[in-house]
């Protein structure tokens, strides 16, 4: 089911219905029409679980499907700029197969743009990703490494040793799995429906590329063009075949499945504040008491000091 509640900026939860209606506050935190544009995009009506719905942990997706569960209206506002641009897209794809949605016996995708896109052959599937700095930094491989001046402090602490400065390397290892794991599935689609692929490119627009954070960070242009390599098509069967199992029977026996992937769940930090239904997870709601009883322990502790 998709989420019934917005969580207001005061913490309170309203059910979206009675939001969109009348704000209880006396008060709107943003056009009514923006509000309602969100409420929309919440509304999945997809009956077959999505490609990037599987490749998010079966759990995570379980209790989408499941439970009610609230979302802050401005934790949205990235994901409403990314259909934006998609729609931007797809009224300018002449000639360019946009917006598609395919399927198989065990997924479906909707695919952004497949055909010219570069003006240099056929075949290209691109996907568009509104993203941030710092998932672009990790995308492309960049990294900073402390390299010697020549020169070393002659006063102070550091008397005699080596002065350095930091710079940006961009031979390291690029983690995008997840994205890369999408477009192989969508190419996969693809291809069984006659179309070759040829190419994979992912066109990453960077909403923080005009702050400072971002250049300290390597990122200095506004978008980035993301080369993906081809992942074997046995391991993305089995990958997504044992996923959607997992799920299907989830769905059927309504029993919570198993806890989601250290990667599924980024270490926990998508626990803690990122995923919608964390509050009807068990995991979730252990790591959110610890944290709340460490910080209350370390505010009575400083209290104490004073």
């Amino acid at each position: 089911m998709p989420a019934t509640k917005f969580i207001c900026p005061n913490g309170e939860k309203v059910n979206i219905d009675e939001c969109l209606t009348k704000c209880k506050r006396g008060r709107r935190c943003m056009f009514l029409p923006t509000l309602r544009a969100i409420a929309k995009s919440l509304d999945r009506k997809i009956k077959q679980p999505s490609v990037t719905e599987l490749i998010a942990g079966v759990r995570e997706t379980y209790l989408k499907k499941v439970t009610e569960y609230a979302v802050d209206p401005f934790s949205v506002l990235y994901s409403l700029q990314g259909q934006a641009i998609h729609t931007i897209h797809e009224k300018n794809a002449e000639g360019i197969l946009s917006e598609v949605r395919l399927e198989d016996g065990i997924t479906s995708g909707r695919l952004d743009l497949y055909g010219n896109l570069l003006d240099e052959e056929e075949g290209i599937l691109g996907d568009l990703k509104v993203t941030n700095s710092y998932k672009l930094m990790k995308a492309l491989g960049i990294y900073k490494v402390e390299v010697e001046t020549g020169e070393v402090y002659k006063t102070g602490l550091k008397k005699g040793q080596a002065k350095t400065r930091k710079e940006f390397r961009y031979d390291g290892v690029r983690e995008i799995l997840d994205w890369a794991i999408q477009l192989n599935y969508y190419r996969r689609l693809l291809e069984k429906e006659g179309y070759p692929v040829k190419r994979m490119v992912i066109q990453a627009l960077c909403r923080d590329s005009n702050l400072k954070t971002a250049v300290e960070r390597g990122i200095t242009e506004k978008s980035y063009l993301i080369e993906i390599n081809k992942i074997s098509d046995y391991w993305l069967q089995k990958y997504f075949s044992k996923k959607a199992t997992m799920l299907k029977e989830a769905m059927e026996t309504r029993e919570l499945p198993p806890i989601c992937t250290p990667r599924e769940r980024w270490n926990d930090r998508k626990c803690l504040d990122y995923c919608a239904a964390r509050e009807n997870c068990p995991y979730a709601r252990r790591l959110i008491a610890e944290k709340e009883n460490n910080t209350e322990s370390v505010s009575s502790s400083e209290s104490q000091a004073g």
